[in-house]
């Protein structure tokens, strides 16, 4: 089953391919509780010799994930400083500064696009797309803070660790079941949402104002929360692939591939929030 995040059904190996007396989840993307569908079916490692599972040091361990994660994500967040500082967006600057975030975000876009196509992470391609988006983030952040609300940039960076760490327990604790059903249901309701964006783009472009309403009032305060449960619906995903390739035996440079769908997500999750504060905090 193909999905947005790159990491999504990339491990879905045999049940049979986990190692005896080791927490067996049900792999998520696989059909008649043994044969992988959808990417992992393609996947090299796959194959009879090897049921996709590496051995010995060639495994992903769930801290080759942490530290890739924690790579890239300290990637965006240093880029994202330096261009809060170094890019100002005060009357003289605004023009200027705004210009070169626009264009990082389409770089960035564009990178993530060619990691997605991807069969295999490029580490380069991973920490250039954190670095653009860093660059993007900043400024937007920075803007927001300045003309809008003083503070509400570490709210929302508050509020993107609360959804996160939330979302882990409720996972950990298997409140959230990472299902087949559950995976189809998220990926079609961020396809709807997805497309309601590109809509409410094109009206405002085409001389319809304020779009279809997503950016100010209830209806856009509704449409980001909205947003902020789909993004934990994917980090659920992120932690069960994850997971999956921990407990399969995934090679080690999948950690990359879980890193940058991690950070997709968490971007995702800052971005809904910082937009629910503000839509908040013009109207009050």
């Amino acid at each position: 089953m193909r999905t947005s995040n790159p990491i999504f059904s990339r491990w879905g190996a045999a049940r049979d391919a986990a190692p005896t007396g080791a927490h067996q989840p049900e792999p998520v993307g696989t059909a008649g509780g043994g044969q992988a569908v959808g990417d992992y079916a393609m996947n090299p490692y796959a194959s009879p010799s090897t049921t996709g599972r590496q051995t010995g040091s060639t495994a992903v361990t769930m801290d080759d994930v942490i530290v890739r994660t924690a790579t890239t994500l300290g990637t965006v967040a240093l880029t994202a400083v330096l261009s809060w500082l170094l890019l100002p967006v005060d009357e003289a600057h605004l023009g200027r500064s705004y210009g070169i975030a626009v264009g990082a975000a389409l770089v960035g876009f564009v990178l993530s696009l060619v990691q997605s196509f991807r069969r295999s992470p490029s580490p380069a391609l991973i920490l250039g797309y954190a670095a653009f988006e860093g660059v993007f983030l900043g400024v937007l952040s920075s803007t927001v803070s300045t003309y809008i609300a003083p503070g509400v940039v570490v709210q929302a960076v508050l509020g993107t660790f609360a959804v996160a760490g939330g979302t882990l327990i409720a996972y950990r604790m298997r409140w959230i079941r990472v299902t087949q059903r559950f995976a189809g249901f998220v990926s079609a309701a961020a396809t709807g949402f997805v497309l309601l964006l590109v809509a409410d783009a094109l009206f405002s472009a085409f001389g319809a104002g304020n779009g279809l309403g997503f950016h100010s009032g209830g209806l856009g305060i509704v449409f980001g929360l909205i947003g902020i449960v789909l993004g934990a619906a994917f980090l659920a995903l992120d932690f069960r692939q994850v997971e999956d390739a921990v407990t399969y035996g995934a090679p080690r440079e999948e950690a990359w591939f879980a890193a940058f769908g991690l950070t997709l997500t968490l971007v995702w999750i800052y971005l809904e929030i910082l937009r629910v504060l503000t839509i908040f905090n013009s109207d009050n």
